[in-house]
C-alpha cells in the first residue's frame, strides 16, 4: 500500500500486528472517507479484525479522555491485542445484538421520537378549558408523572383465577393441586404451613370449603407459623418458622420480579392478560389524554404506522412552535422509513422486533445526529432485510459516507459487497486456517486472488441449478391466525419437503411460522433451531453443550491412572471443586483490578491457564491431559476419537456443519450466533431420530458466509430426505431458489402485509405478479 498522505495527513487508517482471537500479526491497511466491506467465512476473523481491533481501540482512546474516577463506572473492554494503529478516528459502533426483553422501550424510545412527540403535546397541544399545562414528563408512560397508577404504565393487568391455578379440583392440596406452586422444597413448605394452619391438605380440592379455598388461592396475608415437618426415617426433623404466601401472590410476585426467565414463562401460564379497564392500554394518565393534537391523543398517534403518522403532522396547519415541532419531527421519521421501517408505530415494543430492525432503528438514529469524520463499524446491516430492502439500505450507507464519515461494515451480502468502494478479505478459512487478510483493495482486484473464498461467489455466480422439486408428504395447515399484522390468515406447510417461507420485512413471516407448535395435527416432534447463544458465560462451551465432555471424562475416568486414584468423573470437571484449579475455580484465568483502568485478565498463576489442579493433570488419555483435550480443535479431535463411537459422531456432525476449526473448550461468549446455530443443528443431527420431526428455523443464513450457506443447505436437505420437514424464514434468494415449496407474505411490510400473496414451488412464486420476492426470485432461477 503506498503511503499516500494528503495535506500531511494520512488518509488510511493502518493496523500493524492484529492477534486479536485467530488473527496471526495482521497488518492491514483501510481508506477513510469510504464504504469499506470486510469478508470472510464464519470464524474467519473478520469480526475480530473489525470490532474487536479497530473498533476498541476507539473506544479505549476515548475512554482514555475521560475523568479517571469517571471511568471507573464505565464498563471497559480493555485494549486489543495490536501493535499499533494510526488514522484512526472517532468509531460508533452498531452491533447485530438483541436488547434485553423490556417491554417499556419501543421504537419511539429507541429513535428518541417519542421525546419529540411529547414535547408537541407539551408545547402545541389542545388543552380542556381550566386544564394546567403539562410538562413532556407527563405524556410518557416511563415516568411516575406520566404512567396510568392502575397499570403502572404497562397497557395491561394480569390476573389470574381458580381455574387456573388448580387445574385438576380433584387432587389434594398434598397431590399438587395447586399447580401454580413451585416445585421441589418450596411447594412441599407452602403445604406443609397449610398444614400447621388447619387446612386440610388432603382432601379433594373440590371438597373444601369455597371461603377455604379464596383464602388459600387469593389472600394478601402472610401468616407465620411453627412447622413441624414430616421427613424421611433417620433424618433430623427441627420445626422452623414457615410465612405461607397464596398461589396468586407467589405467581404475581415471580411474574414481576424473578430474574429467571423460565420461572417468569411458567407463572404466566397463571395469568390472563387484558387492558387495562382505567386506560384502556393506553398506558397514560387521564390529564395527559385529555390533550389532543389534530384531534386525537398522543396514544393515537403512538399507534399509527409511522407512514401514515408523518402524513398526518405534515397536513396539520397550526401554530408556529407547532409548525416548528412538527417539520422535525417529520424529518427524523424520514429516515426511519427511508431504512424500510415505515410500518413500525412508535408504541411497537422492542421485544418484538427483529436484531434487523433493532439494528437499523440505530442506523436511523444515527443518520440524524450529523456527526461527520466518524467511522462507523456495521454488523451485517442486511441481516433481516429482503433484497428490495436491501437497496434502500446501500443509499443510507452512502449518505453515511457523504457526509464525511467513513463505514466499516462486516458483511456476506453480495450485493452490498459489490456496492463496497473497499475489501478486506480475511481467510483462507476458519479458525487456525483463517486469521489472515488475502486481499485489501478495489472489490475488482479480488478476481484474482485464488485463496479468497468470496471471489466465487462475487465473480463466478452462475443461475441456480435446475433441480426436481420434491412432492409433499402430507400437509400441516393452522389458521386463521390474528396476531400482529395477520389477520385471519389460514395457511398450509407441507411435510416431507424444505418450506422457505419469503417477503419483505415485517410482512409477519416469523408471526405465521411461529403459529407451528406440537399441538398440530400431522406434528410428532418440532425442533426449533434459533441463534440465541448456547450459554451466557464462558464455562459452557462446545464440549459441554454437546454433551462431548461427558463421553471425554467417561474415558478419562477409565483410565488405569484414575481408577489406581479412585478418581470419577467430576474430578474431570472444571466447573465443580475436586480436580480443578482452585486458584481461578476452573476459569482458566484471574482477573486483575486496576480502578480507574479497565479490568485486565491473566493467566492463572498456578495453572497457567489449564483449568485444573495438578494432580488432575497426571492423568492422561493416549498422552494428552484433560486440558490438552479440551484445546483440540474439533478436526484434530475427531481423529484423536476415531475408535470411540460416541465421540465420533458428535465430532462428525459438527464437521458436516462446518465447525471443524472451533476448539473443544472454546467458550460459548466466544461464538457468533451463526455459530451457535450450527452447534444446536449439530446437536440435533447427532441424535438417532425415530419417527417424522419438523425443523423451524427463522433466518439460518444470519451470519454466513455464502460457502457456509452451502454446508448448511447440504444439511438441512440430508433431514428431509430423510423423512422429516423443515420450513426456513428466509431472505438469501441461495436458500429459496433450492426450496421445494415457497409460501411469500406481504405484499408489503406491516398494514400492507399481513397475507399470503403467492405460494408453489420457487418458479411458480418467481412469476407471480404480486409478489416482491418474485423479481429476486426469478433472477436467482435464471428467469
Amino acid at each position: 500500500m503506498p503511503d499516500t498522505r494528503i495535506d500531511g495527513h494520512d488518509p488510511y487508517v493502518r493496523v500493524r500486528g492484529a492477534r486479536e482471537h485467530n488473527l496471526a500479526g495482521v497488518d492491514v491497511d483501510v481508506p477513510r472517507d469510504a464504504i469499506a466491506v470486510f469478508t470472510g467465512v464464519s470464524g474467519s476473523g473478520k469480526s475480530s479484525l473489525a470490532f474487536g481491533t479497530i473498533y476498541a481501540e476507539a473506544q479505549r482512546r476515548y475512554f482514555e479522555s475521560v475523568a479517571p474516577y469517571a471511568r471507573r463506572l464505565i464498563h471497559q473492554v480493555g485494549a486489543p491485542k495490536v501493535g499499533e494503529i494510526t488514522g484512526l478516528p472517532p468509531a460508533v459502533s452498531l452491533e447485530q445484538r438483541r436488547s434485553s426483553p423490556n417491554t417499556r422501550s419501543s421504537v419511539g424510545t429507541v429513535t428518541t421520537l417519542s421525546n419529540s412527540l411529547r414535547m408537541l403535546f407539551s408545547r402545541a397541544g389542545t388543552y380542556p378549558a381550566g386544564a394546567a399545562r403539562l410538562d413532556s414528563d407527563s405524556f410518557s408512560p416511563n415516568t411516575a408523572v406520566g404512567a396510568c397508577p392502575e397499570c403502572h404504565g404497562l397497557g395491561l393487568v394480569h390476573e389470574t383465577g381458580e381455574e387456573l391455578l388448580v387445574p385438576d379440583p380433584e387432587l389434594s392440596i398434598r397431590e399438587g393441586a395447586i399447580a401454580a406452586w413451585p416445585g421441589a422444597w418450596q411447594g412441599k413448605n407452602l403445604r406443609d404451613v397449610l398444614d400447621a394452619l388447619g387446612h386440610d391438605v388432603d382432601r379433594p380440592w373440590r371438597e373444601l370449603d369455597a371461603k377455604d379455598r379464596e383464602w388459600i388461592l387469593f389472600t394478601d396475608e402472610q401468616p407465620v407459623v411453627t412447622v413441624h415437618p414430616v421427613r424421611d426415617a433417620g433424618r433430623i426433623q427441627r420445626p422452623y418458622q414457615g410465612t405461607y404466601m397464596s398461589a396468586r401472590r407467589y405467581v404475581m410476585h415471580t411474574f414481576s420480579d424473578s430474574k429467571s426467565a423460565t420461572l417468569r414463562a411458567k407463572a404466566e401460564r397463571f395469568l390472563t392478560s387484558a387492558p387495562c379497564p382505567v386506560c384502556e392500554g393506553s398506558r397514560l394518565r387521564p390529564e395527559a389524554l385529555a390533550v389532543t393534537f389534530a384531534g386525537r391523543t398522543i396514544a393515537e398517534l403512538a399507534a399509527l404506522p409511522l407512514t401514515a403518522l408523518a402524513g398526518l403532522l405534515t397536513e396539520h396547519d397550526g401554530s408556529e412552535t407547532a409548525r416548528f415541532l412538527t417539520e422535525d419531527l417529520v424529518a427524523r421519521i424520514g429516515t426511519v422509513t427511508e431504512l424500510g421501517l415505515g410500518y413500525l408505530s412508535l408504541d411497537r415494543t422492542t421485544p418484538s422486533l427483529s436484531s434487523g430492525e433493532l439494528q437499523r432503528l440505530r442506523l436511523a438514529t444515527q443518520l440524524r445526529s450529523g456527526l461527520f469524520g466518524v467511522v462507523y463499524v456495521l454488523d451485517e446491516p442486511s441481516a433481516g432485510l429482503h433484497p428490495a430492502d436491501t437497496e434502500a439500505l446501500l443509499v443510507v450507507l452512502d449518505r453515511l459516507k457523504a457526509a464525511g464519515n467513513t463505514v466499516f461494515v462486516v458483511e456476506h451480502h453480495l450485493d452490498v459487497i459489490r456496492h463496497a468502494d473497499w475489501i478486506v478479505d480475511v481467510g483462507p478459512r476458519a479458525g487456525v486456517h483463517g486469521g489472515r487478510v488475502l486481499h485489501s483493495g478495489p472489490p475488482g482486484d479480488l478476481a484474482g486472488v485464488e485463496e479468497s473464498a468470496t471471489r466465487r461467489f462475487l465473480f463466478d455466480r452462475a443461475p441456480a441449478p435446475a433441480r426436481t422439486v420434491r412432492r409433499p408428504t402430507g400437509w400441516l395447515r393452522t389458521g386463521p391466525v390474528s396476531r400482529h399484522n395477520l389477520k385471519a390468515v389460514d395457511a398450509a406447510f407441507p411435510t416431507g419437503v424444505l418450506t422457505a417461507v419469503t417477503g419483505v420485512s415485517g410482512s409477519g413471516k416469523s408471526t405465521l411460522v411461529g403459529t407451528l407448535g406440537e399441538e398440530l395435527e400431522g406434528v410428532e416432534r418440532l425442533v426449533t433451531v434459533d441463534q440465541r447463544p448456547i450459554g451466557r458465560t464462558p464455562r459452557s462451551n462446545l464440549a459441554t453443550y454437546t454433551g462431548l465432555f461427558d463421553v471425554v471424562r467417561k474415558l478419562f475416568t477409565a483410565t488405569e491412572e484414575a481408577r489406581e486414584r479412585g478418581y470419577k468423573a467430576g474430578r474431570f470437571s472444571f466447573n465443580v471443586p475436586g480436580g480443578r484449579c482452585e486458584t481461578c475455580q476452573g476459569e482458566g484465568f484471574v482477573s486483575v483490578e486496576l480502578l480507574f483502568l479497565p479490568s485486565t485478565y491473566t493467566p492463572c498463576p498456578d495453572c497457567r491457564g489449564a483449568r485444573y489442579n495438578p494432580e488432575t493433570l497426571e492423568v492422561r488419555l493416549r498422552g494428552l491431559t484433560i486440558a490438552e483435550v479440551l484445546d483440540l480443535t474439533v478436526e484434530s479431535a475427531a481423529g484423536f476419537f476415531a475408535d470411540t463411537p460416541a465421540a465420533a459422531r458428535s465430532l462428525r456432525t459438527l464437521l458436516d456443519v462446518g465447525l471443524g476449526y472451533l476448539r473443544l473448550g472454546q467458550p460459548a461468549t466466544e461464538l457468533s450466533g451463526g455459530e451457535a446455530q450450527r452447534i444446536k443443528l449439530a446437536a440435533e443431527l447427532q441424535r438417532l431420530r425415530r419417527g417424522h420431526t419438523l425443523y423451524v428455523l427463522d433466518e439460518p443464513t444470519t451470519g454466513l458466509h455464502p460457502a457456509d450457506v452451502e454446508v448448511l443447505m447440504r444439511q438441512l436437505h440430508g433431514l428431509v430426505d430423510a423423512g422429516h420437514s423443515v420450513v426456513v424464514v428466509e431472505h438469501d434468494m441461495d436458500v429459496v431458489a433450492t426450496a421445494d415449496w415457497v409460501l411469500d407474505l406481504g405484499p408489503g411490510g406491516g398494514e400492507e402485509g399481513g397475507r399470503i400473496v403467492a405460494e408453489g414451488p420457487p418458479h411458480a412464486v418467481a412469476a407471480a405478479p404480486e409478489s416482491r420476492t418474485a423479481r429476486y426470485l426469478a433472477a436467482r432461477l435464471g428467469g
